[in-house]
C-alpha cells in the first residue's frame, strides 16, 4: 500500500513515519510527488482543517492520504491559538525561531501556564472513505526552550506534559509517541491500518 502524508511540515512527517514504521506501507510526501499547492486552512476546528487537507492532497494524488491538523490551546490565551497556532503571533511565514521567540515573550506576561496539545488526523482511503482520529495531551508551557526540536515543531521544546519532568522534544521516541497528542492519534491510525490491511487481504478492495 502507498500512503501519502498530506503535510509539508518535516517534523510532522518524521513523527508520523516513526509510528507507522514496520507496516507494509510505502510512505510518500507532497514534496516527493511534486505536489506544489497547499490547501487553505479555512476550517473552524481541527477536524474541519484535517479533512480539508486530506481531501486536497487526495484530490491531487488519487492515493490513500493521511493529513494532520494540530495545535495548542493555552488557557491564558483563550481563543488566540488553537486552529490558528502556526498562523498566530509572528505569523505563518515566520521561521521556527521567530515564531517561538514571539510566543515565549508573550507568555512571560502570564501566570497561568496550562496548555493542551490537540491533534486530529484525517485518513481518506482509496475508495474515498473518510476516517478521523484524535489525540490530546495536557501540560504546561516552560519559561524557556528546554531542548532542541524537529523542524516545524518549536513548541515541543517548551511544552512539558503533566506527570513528566521534561519537554516533548527531550523525550525518547517511544516515550514521546506514547505521550504526545500526535503520537496518541497516530497509534489509532496504525491500528486502523493494520486491521484494514488484514481484512482486505485476498480481496480487491484497497484501503
Amino acid at each position: 500500500m502507498q500512503l501519502l502524508l498530506g503535510t509539508n511540515n518535516r517534523g510532522k512527517v518524521i513523527e508520523m513515519t516513526e509510528v507507522l514504521s514496520g507496516l507494509p506501507i510505502k510512505l510518500l510526501t507532497p514534496e516527493l510527488l511534486k505536489l506544489r499547492s497547499d490547501p487553505e486552512e479555512s476550517g473552524s476546528s481541527f477536524r474541519e482543517n484535517a479533512l480539508i487537507k486530506a481531501r486536497h492532497f487526495f484530490g491531487l494524488s488519487k492515493l490513500p492520504t493521511l493529513a494532520d491538523d494540530s495545535g495548542i490551546v493555552v488557557e491564558a490565551l483563550e481563543n488566540e491559538l488553537g486552529v490558528f497556532t502556526r498562523r498566530w503571533g509572528a505569523g505563518a511565514t515566520a521561521s521556527d525561531e521567530e515564531w517561538i521567540e514571539f510566543f515565549l515573550e508573550r507568555m512571560k506576561r502570564e501566570q497561568n501556564k496550562k496548555a493542551r496539545f490537540v491533534c486530529c488526523l484525517s485518513f481518506i482511503g482509496q475508495d474515498g472513505s473518510e476516517h478521523l482520529f484524535e489525540g490530546f495531551c495536557d501540560g504546561v508551557i516552560t519559561d524557556t526552550l528546554k531542548a532542541s526540536y524537529l523542524p516545524g515543531l518549536p513548541i515541543s521544546a517548551c511544552f512539558k506534559p503533566n506527570g513528566f519532568d521534561c519537554v516533548y522534544s527531550a523525550m525518547s521516541i517511544d516515550q514521546k509517541n506514547s505521550t504526545s497528542h500526535r503520537g496518541k492519534a497516530m497509534k489509532k491510525v496504525r491500528e486502523f491500518l493494520k486491521y484494514a490491511e488484514k481484512t482486505n487481504q485476498g480481496s480487491r478492495t484497497a484501503i
